[in-house]
């Protein structure tokens, strides 16, 4: 049964990446002059989570905007998180997110 959730979950995160990358590719065809995109990821412990401004702050000192449908549900202050982020125009834009257990 494990097995089956790892596989349905690497099937999410690799569809959501090239959900992503097809994304950011249109983007950057369409509009050349916009700031430079650069996806990445972070290790770290949730510092404050703001769900007005769709918010997380990490222990790492920076913010990570979360797109409007994004689903906050077992995320607080001290929860251990991998944040997928892309970096548009110097805001982290989170992609996915995966908590560490």
């Amino acid at each position: 049964m494990a097995s089956h959730v790892l596989v349905q979950r690497l099937k999410r995160i690799v569809a959501m990446r090239f959900v992503v990358a097809t994304l950011l590719a249109t983007a950057s065809f369409l509009s050349p002059m916009s700031g430079f995109a650069e996806s990445a990821d972070v290790e770290a412990t949730i510092k404050k989570v703001d769900t007005a401004n769709l918010v997380l702050t990490l222990d790492d000192g920076k913010t990570y905007q979360a797109p409007e449908e994004f689903n906050f549900d077992g995320l607080e202050a001290g929860v251990k998180v991998i944040v997928f982020y892309t970096e548009v125009d110097g805001k982290r834009v989170i992609n996915d997110l995966d908590i560490v257990k």
